[in-house]
């Protein structure tokens, strides 16, 4: 099974940016497609960005799309969120995910596993 441990969230103010990163363990990492959600507080958790095995294939939510960037390096097992022009309410638990094959996914549901998560905080 694999393991997901996400860092690089914390505090920011408008306007910041901020990189997220999400190592994985296993031998599948390099053919499963790989993504991000995130929860607020009181909200249910959302999709935020996903990309397919080889980085080929992403997809966004659109209220992060333009502004957020996803990639991976299938050599370090690391999946990035490079999230710029944060606003308040970006404010959330970002989770790193997996896909259920090597396509890109498209929703939460899509997914397959999720990580701790790492707290993303954005002060206006």
């Amino acid at each position: 099974q694999v393991q997901l441990v996400e860092s690089g969230g914390g505090l920011v103010q408008a306007g910041g940016s901020l990189r997220l990163s999400c190592v994985a363990s296993g031998r599948t990492f390099s053919s499963n497609g790989m993504g991000w959600s995130r929860q607020a507080p009181g909200k249910e958790r959302e999709f935020v960005a996903a990309l397919s095995w080889n980085g080929g294939s992403t997809s966004y939510a659109h209220s992060v799309k333009g502004r957020f960037t996803i990639s991976r390096d299938n050599a370090k097992n690391t999946v990035y969120l490079q999230m710029n022009s944060l606003k308040p309410e970006d404010t959330a638990v970002y989770y790193c995910a997996t896909g259920n094959g090597p396509f890109v996914s498209r929703s939460d549901s899509d997914f397959g596993s999720w990580g701790q998560g790492t707290q993303v905080t954005v002060s206006s």
